[in-house]
């Protein structure tokens, strides 16, 4: 594909590089264009993001390829150690799919391999009745020799035992792939052949299944893509000259092959898992009530103070009648204390410093609450406004592109500076969203470095508006060439082409910063 076609998301190939080579994901994405080289109505979410970059190290790998990697793998171990395909399928799922290493342990030690994978056993003489018939191993009934399924180990069981048997172990999961003969203590592997002989259509198709997602699922470089329903994997090479993990899946969802979150370049993964456990709704409504409650002195349970006198009053069934301020009961609030409004015995267990911790404490969960509040704001205030680009973009590919052709009486294709502005806008607002994990964890002690870091922050947020306020409202008016004579549609096109380059540099220039922990600080002034 070329340099100007549109990609989907990726942190990995994103905006900020200059390179562009082909990328190779496993498909032909030619089909997804429509005549004017934009990508059709169908096409969803950040699938629409352009990311060229020279170093893809990622494939997006369908059904059809992962099936037929998997066949290829089992035809190369089948013809270089002369076994059956069936053998060498038992061999690879011993291995957990590495093809080198079933090689390796069988050149040095075939017998030890075929007794390990479950290929050998001793031959068992089969029992005969006097009428000439075969005794079924599980149900001990007695069958004709065409009736009797027999296994390598030499132990025969009849079509309806065995029927049963795999039904059953297909139906407890992906277990059924390494079950073994239902002669108690005996090694050998049931194999392929003896699912597709025996097994119903819809348990067949189960462990075909199984059989499938064990090929990603044992890999160490390919795995699922975590959105709900897709069915692509992604296969992931360390070879690649890039730092970062974000791929882009052909369902359209991003995310960081390492961890599997949702992409977030340029912060690292460890950072990001303990942003979205900070996140936990169960675990920031715990802190609400710790922050903005007390406990009743009485029976303990949280209280919040919604009216502005001290007299509190418990809930039924405890009515335990206390002071806010200090938790003493009320009714030892008389004249003795300054009256029933006028605590003073906070204020003197203070002066003894019998409260000083705990009211330290509760400031710095006050004050951890608004740091928590104003990094999460900003992070999700700018998810949504890039949720709201994503929904801009789709707008103007479907609808505006040809209303702005047909009104400006330019061809459709010109008007890709339009979509580049769009493409830049979502992905630094994905950007810029991170960003605000990664402050949120910067150390209070490390002034410069938080100095340094909001300045390039703000630089790109600035620009960023700048961009997203052009493209938004000043790109409708040219809808209508009554409001807006053509000469102007021309200083448009160079104003935001000028702002989508300007934009593009001040967040490549902050994520290089940031992946490089801000490790440049010193000489940034």
């Amino acid at each position: 594909m070329d340099s100007d076609d549109y990609y989907m998301e990726s942190g990995e190939e994103d905006l900020y590089s200059d390179g562009a080579d082909d990328y190779n994901d496993g498909a032909d994405h030619d089909d997804d264009k429509d005549d004017t080289g934009f990508l059709g109505d169908d096409d969803d979410d950040s699938s629409m993001i352009s990311s060229p970059r020279s170093d893809i190290n990622y494939v997006v790998l369908k059904e059809e390829d992962i099936r037929r990697k998997q066949e290829s793998d089992i035809a190369q171990v089948s013809m270089i150690l002369s076994v059956s395909k069936v053998e060498a399928s038992v061999l690879l799922l011993h291995y957990h799919w590495n093809v080198g290493k079933v090689n390796d342990e069988w050149f040095a030690d075939e017998r030890r391999v075929r007794t390990s994978a479950g290929l050998e056993g001793g031959s068992v003489i089969v029992p005969y009745s006097k009428g000439g018939k075969v005794a079924c191993g599980i149900c001990f009934d007695y069958f004709c020799p065409i009736d009797i399924v027999p296994i390598l180990c030499g132990h025969a069981f009849c079509s309806t035992c065995w029927t049963s048997y795999i039904s059953i172990a297909i139906n407890d999961g992906p277990g059924c792939l390494m079950q073994k003969c239902p002669e108690p203590s005996c090694p050998v592997a049931v194999g392929r052949d003896m699912v597709e002989k025996l097994a119903s259509f819809e348990a067949k198709d189960k462990y075909d299944r199984y059989f499938l997602r064990s090929y990603v699922e044992e890999s160490k470089k390919t795995k699922w893509c975590p959105s709900p329903g897709c069915e692509h994997a992604i296969e992931f090479s360390a070879t690649g000259t890039g730092s970062s993990y974000d791929v882009s899946c052909l369902c359209s969802h991003s995310f960081c092959w390492n961890c599997t979150e949702d992409a977030h370049r340029p912060v690292d993964c460890d950072r990001v898992s303990q942003w979205i456990r900070k996140n936990s709704v169960e675990a920031e409504n715990t802190k609400w009530i710790l922050d903005n409650s007390k406990p009743c002195p009485k029976c303990k349970r949280p209280i919040e103070k919604n009216h502005g006198c001290m007299h509190m009053s418990c809930t039924p069934p405890c009515r335990h009648q206390f002071c806010w301020l200090c938790l003493g009961a009320w009714s030892e609030h008389g004249e003795g204390t300054g009256g029933p409004y006028t605590c003073n015995r906070y204020s003197k267990a203070k002066g003894q410093g019998l409260h000083d911790e705990a009211e330290m404490k509760r400031e710095m969960a006050k004050h951890s609450l608004e740091k928590y509040t104003h990094y999460y704001e900003r992070w999700a205030g700018n998810q949504m406004s890039r949720q709201k680009a994503i929904g801009d973009l789709q707008k103007f590919l479907s609808v505006d592109v040809m209303k702005l052709s047909d009104k400006q009486c330019i061809p459709e294709t010109e008007l890709g500076f339009i979509t580049d502005a769009w493409l830049q806008i979502i992905e630094c607002r994905r950007v810029l969203k991170w960003t605000y994990a990664y402050g949120y964890y910067l150390l209070e002690s490390e002034q410069e470095k938080r100095q340094f870091f909001e300045y390039m922050q703000g630089e790109a947020e600035s620009g960023l508006e700048r961009l997203h306020k052009c493209v938004e409202l000043e790109s409708e008016v040219f809808q209508y060439p009554e409001d807006a004579p053509k000469q102007d549609f021309k200083g448009f096109r160079t104003k935001l082409t000028t702002l989508t380059s300007v934009t593009k540099s001040h967040f490549e220039t902050l994520v290089k910063a940031l992946e490089n922990d801000l490790a440049d600080v010193g000489f940034a002034r």
